[in-house]
């Protein structure tokens, strides 16, 4: 049997994510917690994020996993260095993709949508430090109540569009050509956030460069899956069942104490 890839979020954010990477990674065995019992991250301490989140990889290594991902911005943020000194096995993490921004604004203007807890990172604080270039102006806003929403996936559209524009339109007042995303869960409401965005504001998120990012850790460890034995996706969950308005048919989604 091969080692899956282990991922673990506060819930269905990340699913953005493990969307994808099944694609590009087509022989690969997955295995992804939705620490949902726990959801949200965002209003907890530092030291509680961390606990939570070394409890979610240190169940993932007992499910065999050979590299672990956080999909979720939060957890990344706030513990992913303490979690690299006490994890044996490669972890990547998640964050809102600020160089590639910088890259692309032209109007020098670039709007970030993420949580509190990010947004209040030292993490978040030294990568925008690291990327900050003169003339270069960075609107922050806090999703309020989105990840609760999105999660729960019991709001109308309608509502979601309205919570959303209310925090977008500052942003797009301020003259942003580029909005990040900060959170996997964002992610699921994409089409939404387009539907308010002027024509010529690009939403940059880092579902791409987080991919590329573990197919060259698979190969450099040398643990990329070459086998063409039928692979499995499985979803464990510790909470409230997922929303089956957003995980996927094809996925095994069982509940699991962890």
């Amino acid at each position: 049997m091969v080692n899956p890839i282990g991922i673990f979020d506060s819930g269905i954010g990340g699913l953005s994510i493990l969307n994808k990477l099944k694609e590009i990674l087509p022989n690969e065995n997955f295995i992804y917690l939705a620490d949902n019992k726990n959801f949200p991250y965002g209003g907890k301490s530092k030291k509680k994020i961390f606990s939570l989140s070394l409890k979610n990889c240190e169940k993932l290594i007992s499910l065999n996993c050979k590299i672990i991902l956080i999909a979720c911005n939060t957890s990344t943020t706030n513990s992913i260095q303490k979690l690299r000194n006490s994890i044996s096995i490669p972890i990547i993490g998640i964050e809102p993709a600020l160089n590639p921004a910088i890259n692309y604004t032209k109007t020098k203007q670039i709007g970030v949508l993420a949580t509190k807890k990010t947004l209040d990172s030292k993490l978040f604080f030294e990568t925008l430090n690291k990327y900050k270039i003169d003339g270069i102006n960075i609107h922050e806003q806090i999703g309020y109540k989105l990840v609760n929403i999105i999660e729960k996936s019991f709001e109308s559209k309608i509502k979601i569009h309205k919570i959303l524009k209310s925090y977008l339109t500052p942003m797009i007042d301020k003259n942003i050509d580029c909005l990040l995303l900060g959170c996997t869960h964002y992610n699921h409401i994409k089409d939404i956030i387009e539907e308010i965005l002027p024509k010529g504001i690009n939403i940059i998120d880092n579902i791409e460069a987080i991919n590329k990012h573990i197919l060259n850790k698979l190969i450099i460890n040398n643990i990329f899956n070459n086998s063409k034995n039928k692979r499995y996706i499985k979803i464990f969950y510790n909470g409230d069942k997922l929303s089956n308005t957003i995980t996927n048919k094809e996925y095994e989604i069982k509940y699991l104490i962890f």
